[in-house]
This record gives C-alpha cells, structure tokens and sequence, in this order.
C-alpha cells in the first residue's frame, strides 16, 4: 500500500558532491579572507577618521585604544557573565520566538481564513520597529527577564512565521499531487513533503527573524535593566553613563563580533542546506 510507505522528500545531491573537494584548510580560507578584509576596512576607516581629527580621543578612540581595552575586560569574568546573560536571553527568546512562529506560519498557510485575517498583520508586525513594543512590555511586565523576552519574541517570530509561509506557498503543485498520489495526507503531506521543500525558504526566515531577535535583545538590554546581573547591553550603557568611550566602543564591537560569528554559523547551515538541495555547488 502505498499509503504504508513512509514518503520522504529526498534532497538533489549537488553536482559538486560528486567531484573532488578542496583541502579544508583552502576552503576555510576563501570563506574567511572577505570577511579579514572587511574588517580590516572598517578598522582602517575608523583610524582615518581619528586621524583627521574630527572628534578629541577621549569622544572618539581610535582602534588600537579600544583593542586594548578590549582585550583587558576580556581578563575579567564580568565580562563572561554579561556575555554569557545576553547569549542565553537570546537563545531562549529565539527558541520561543522559532516555536511560535513556525506555529503561526504553518496555521496561516495551511487555511485561506487565516492568511486573509492574519497575513497584512504579520507583515505589520515584521516592519514594526522592536523599540516601540517596550513601552508596553514594561507595563505589562515591569523592569523583568519578562519583558526583554516579550520584545525578542514579537521581533522574530513574524519573520520566522514569514518566512515558513513564502517557503510553503512556492513548494511546487507537482510535488504536492505527487505526495497525494502517493498516500500523503494532512499534517504527513506538510512533514514528508511540503515542509522539507520549504526549507530553503524557511532557513532564510530564521537566519532574519534571528538578526531581529538580537536587535531587539540588545535594545531591550539597553532600556531594562534586571537587577544586578551583567549584560552587553547594560555595559555599553553604563559606560555612556560614565562617558568612558573606549568602554562603550569594546562593548559595540563585541556585539559586531558576536553577529559575524552567529551570522558566519547561519551561513554555514544555508551552504548545507543549498548543496543538499541542489541549489548550489
């Protein structure tokens, strides 16, 4: 019976599955050095700008000032502890935030009901800057983990939920007759076939709802602060409370740190999914 059958989607090996990889160490290195020469750019940019002597050092420090601060706080294990409350405030808004929108965006694509009563608000909800959702976060939650959580959740869900819908709305007809044909019903045709097909689609949605999710985070860091506990967003504030520039400079390019990395992360996971569905080579 063909309904017995377990249906799976199976991704297109990419024709450069089939050839002969480069060494390791090769391939890193052409991944890497665009991103070396940006930051090697910026930082150059940055010199030029002390250099002409547009603002005095103690507004705005030059690279080599905050490197060294920069490298000094990182001997301290404050700095871990802030690092280590942003990081799991933000895995765990992002985890909440996939949930409810892979929730919301597979309920919205599967009824024309809910597309046409939901679907202008999740755009809505996407475009809306994060920032405007704290004053209602702090009604309703006070200055708590809460409230931080409720803003990351709002920014990155309609994204997640976006992104999951425009995946499944451009899974091809063919493939879902097929599914049929085969046996596939309900929630079997959405898991074996539709939602394996979306995926590139949907990835896309994660790797933005996630840049969301962060920026919302390290607003609401900046405007909350939750007792005493060290975070990113609490130091560069509090270093703009002290007028100490060179704090504030490490503690930003450390959030830039922080999304290059994660940013790097995703791309890795899309040049996965890209050769596995035969997008890519």
């Amino acid at each position: 019976m063909a309904a017995e059958v377990g249906l799976r989607v199976q991704p297109v090996a990419a024709l450069s599955d089939l050839e002969p990889r480069a060494g390791r160490g090769q391939a890193a290195w052409r991944a890497a050095w665009p991103r070396l020469a940006a930051v090697a750019l910026l930082f150059a940019a940055w010199q030029a700008v002390v250099l002409s002597g547009w603002k005095p050092d103690y507004i705005l420090p030059g690279p080599v000032a905050v490197l060294s601060r920069l490298g000094g706080e990182a001997r301290t294990g404050v700095f871990y502890q802030a690092l280590a409350t942003t990081g799991l405030r933000a895995v765990g808004g992002f985890a909440l935030a996939l949930a409810a929108g892979s929730g919301v965006g597979l309920a919205v694509a599967s009824s024309k009901t809910l597309r046409s009563a939901v679907g202008a608000l999740l755009s809505g909800l996407q475009s809306m800057p994060s920032i405007a959702w704290f004053p209602l976060a702090i009604l309703l939650f006070g200055l708590s983990e809460a409230a931080i959580t409720f803003v990351v959740v709002l920014g990155a869900a309609p994204a997640i939920a976006n992104g999951l819908i425009s995946g499944l709305d451009h899974v091809p007809p063919l493939l879902l007759r097929y599914g049929r044909v085969a046996g596939a019903r309900g929630f079997a045709l959405y898991r074996h076939v539709a939602l394996p097909a979306a995926l590139p689609a949907f990835y896309a949605g994660l790797k933005q709802g996630w840049a969301f999710a962060w920026r919302s985070l390290l607003a609401g860091e900046l405007l909350v602060t939750v007792g005493s506990r060290p975070s990113l967003g609490a130091r560069l504030n509090f270093a703009r409370e002290l007028g100490d520039a060179e704090a504030l400079m490490a503690g930003m390019l450390v959030v830039l740190l922080v999304g290059i990395l994660v940013d790097a992360l995703f791309g890795l996971g899309g040049r996965w999914i890209r050769r596995r569905w035969g997008l890519a080579e």
